[in-house]
């Protein structure tokens, strides 16, 4: 097959600049939703064009889905197939060697790697894929082939879960295609080791986006008590207490991540000053504050809030909430970290939750620092969707 053999999918008059100027999306309502294209697979690779006839590149097509077309390359002479696919991977292989010296990292971010809707993170020879689109689901036998190629791993798992395959039509399945994997594997992060579920575990198994936000709580944290609210498989807590945090104390409602956290602080040596709790945040941050406990440093790092636009308000209230609560347990001069994974939650927006939540609870404070997801999770100029992980690291008088 060549480019020429893809069908071709015109755009609207008027309808192409935000495609011709960089943007990777092209929605339903800039194509001509002709007969013919609407008959079109979801997922088939598709020839974009203007409506003058101009190209403009090579896509994947979903006539059924808000983002109907994913440019995957500009040269309309382009082939997607393995090689293409490979060469993309590579790419972003000599990009993570340049930012960490070990195998553990966000291999794929979607748009921002130059991928649109997949995802792949990197546990050594365990490679763990999001196929989140249905062209990514249509190519699935050449992104293995293509992921083998360049990474030869010992074992490939899909955790094709989510919201997204949801829009694009797709059911949910957690499948094993290559090779085995009998319990959670094993990662090392600054330094640090854990253990990540990969086959049962939240996402992918493990939350790379962030690495940078614990390398920077866990250097203030020697010789200070922390709490981690939402603990997970332990990133902050066990990196803190392997740096030197004098007691951590841990909560999470899973059982089976807390087994994973303990297990790391185990491996890590650092079992005695941890200790791991089952809870709900805001319940156990209530309690504490009315047991008049007080921690140097707390952490809250949630689950999205904000699953959809219309969750925003909500959302909202339940981080100005998070930061009241946190606040009341922290002693003077101590540190609050606090994050939103949520895409749907602007900076500004989140920043005024923290704040408002700060105010409630009689606290003021100062920003040390406002930061993203680690560089392992780029981010595209053109889609501030791929910028979702936003934080703050604050002093409180």
């Amino acid at each position: 097959m060549t480019a020429a053999d893809y069908p071709v999918v015109m755009l609207v008059a008027g309808r192409h600049k935000r495609a011709e100027q960089g943007h990777p999306w092209v929605y339903s309502n800039e194509i001509q939703m002709t007969a013919t294209v609407k008959a079109l697979p979801p997922g088939s690779v598709v020839r974009l064009i203007a409506a003058s006839g101009k190209p403009l590149g090579v896509a994947t097509f979903n006539p059924h889905a808000l983002v109907a077309a994913r440019i995957l390359d500009r040269d309309p002479a382009r082939v997607i197939d393995r090689t293409f696919l490979a060469a993309r991977l590579d790419a972003a292989v000599v990009l993570r060697r340049r930012l960490y010296a070990e195998p553990f990292y966000r291999l794929i971010h979607a748009e921002a790697d130059d991928l649109p809707g997949l995802v792949i993170d990197r546990f050594g020879d365990v490679v763990v894929v999001q196929l989140n689109t249905a062209g990514m689901a249509r190519l699935e036998s050449e992104v293995i082939a293509a992921i083998d190629a360049v990474l030869v791993p010992q074992a490939v798992v899909l955790r094709n879960e989510g919201a997204g395959r949801k829009l694009e039509g797709l059911s949910e399945e957690v499948r094993l295609v290559e090779g085995s994997v009998d319990g959670p594997v094993e990662l090392v992060e600054n330094g640090v080791r854990f253990f990540a579920d990969v086959r049962g575990g939240q996402k992918t198994g493990w939350f790379y986006d962030q690495r940078e936000n614990r390398r920077v709580v866990a250097s203030l944290a020697k010789d200070r008590r922390m709490l981690d609210a939402y603990c997970f498989a332990g990133g902050f807590a066990v990196t803190a207490a392997a740096t030197g945090a004098r007691e951590v104390m841990a909560i999470d409602r899973s059982e089976p991540a807390l087994a994973l956290a303990a297990r790391a602080a185990a491996g890590n040596g650092v079992a005695s000053r941890c200790r791991f709790k089952r809870a709900e945040a805001f319940a156990e941050l209530e309690q504490l504050a009315t047991a008049g406990e007080r921690f140097d440093i707390v952490v809250a790092d949630p689950p999205a809030f904000v699953k959809a636009k219309r969750d925003l308000g909500a959302g909202l209230r339940g981080y100005r909430k998070l930061a009241r609560l946190a606040a009341a347990i922290i002693g003077s001069r101590g540190l609050l970290f606090i994050a939103s994974c949520s895409h749907n939650v602007g900076v500004a927006e989140f920043a005024e939750a923290v704040r408002r939540g700060l105010t409630d609870a009689g606290r003021e404070g100062r920003i040390l620092e406002s930061a993203g997801a680690a560089p392992d999770h780029p981010v595209h100029p053109f889609l501030p969707e791929s910028a979702y992980l936003k934080s703050e690291l604050l002093v409180l008088d």
